[in-house]
Order: structure tokens, then sequence, then C-alpha cells
């Protein structure tokens, strides 16, 4: 706290200090969320594909993008429906359509795209992940 010229403590500099401390604070955690939010995207027909598939299973449409070990290239995405976001998730919303990517994850798939496709192949997700140096031929696993 700052002292006055007489030496008596000044409350209201100290109470502005907080104020401006709290009001940083808070400012910091908006940009940080918006952050969070532009790390990762869901392409429209992606969300039209999860919209339908929620509605069948009568869940929320929340589709949950994780990375596990494994596959053909080292790491392979996982995606399945969430019931409810998870405190560290990252969260891209198109369409009213939530895209949900917990914090480990977030490392391997940052600033990616999840779309939906349908090819004489068949039809999937697909993930266009810039951190990948390489990936399988299915689209499925990837290396870093």
């Amino acid at each position: 706290m700052a002292r006055g010229h007489d030496g008596r403590l000044n409350r209201r500099l100290s109470e502005s200090g907080r104020g401006h401390l709290a009001a940083r604070t808070a400012t910091a955690y908006l940009r940080r969320m918006a952050t969070l939010v532009s790390e990762v995207a869901l392409t429209p027909a992606a969300a039209a594909r999860v919209a339908a598939i929620a509605t069948r299973q009568n869940k929320p449409a929340l589709l949950r993008l994780s990375v596990e070990g494994g596959g053909c290239s080292g790491f392979q995405y996982k995606f399945g429906l969430a019931d409810a976001p998870e405190a560290d998730d990252s969260v891209a919303e198109t369409d009213g359509v939530r895209l949900l990517v917990d914090s480990v994850s977030l490392d391997l798939v940052r600033g990616c795209t999840v779309d939906y496709v349908e090819s004489l192949g068949g039809a999937a997700f697909r993930v266009d992940n810039p951190v990948a140096a390489s990936g399988c031929g299915c689209g499925t696993s990837f290396a870093v």
C-alpha cells in the first residue's frame, strides 16, 4: 500500500491498484479464451455431420478430437461424441456444433481444421493438421 505525505496509508491508491490488476487479469483471461477458440476449427460440412449423428443418438452436438499413441505413423486421431466439455478443453464452434480438444492433445493438433469428406472410398472426418510432419494414406495417423 502506498503512503501519503503525512505517513497515513493511502487506501484509495491501493484499492485502485487492485482494481487495475483485476482488470488486467480479466483482460488476459479473455485474450486466452479467444486464443483457445481459434486454435482449432470445424468446417460447416463436419458440423452438419456431427449434428446429424448427435440427433440420431440423442446426444449434444459436441465432437471430441483427441490424440493417442499408435497407428502406423506414431499418433492417431480419435473422434467421439462428448456429453459435456471438460475444464481444460479448447472449444471451437461452427453452426451450433462444438469441437472439443483436451489440453494434452492440443499441442499435437494446434491450428488444425476438422472436415467431413465423402468420396468413392467412403466418408470420414479428416484432420488438416499443420503440426503433422507426415501421415498415413488413410488419414487417421500422423507423425510430428
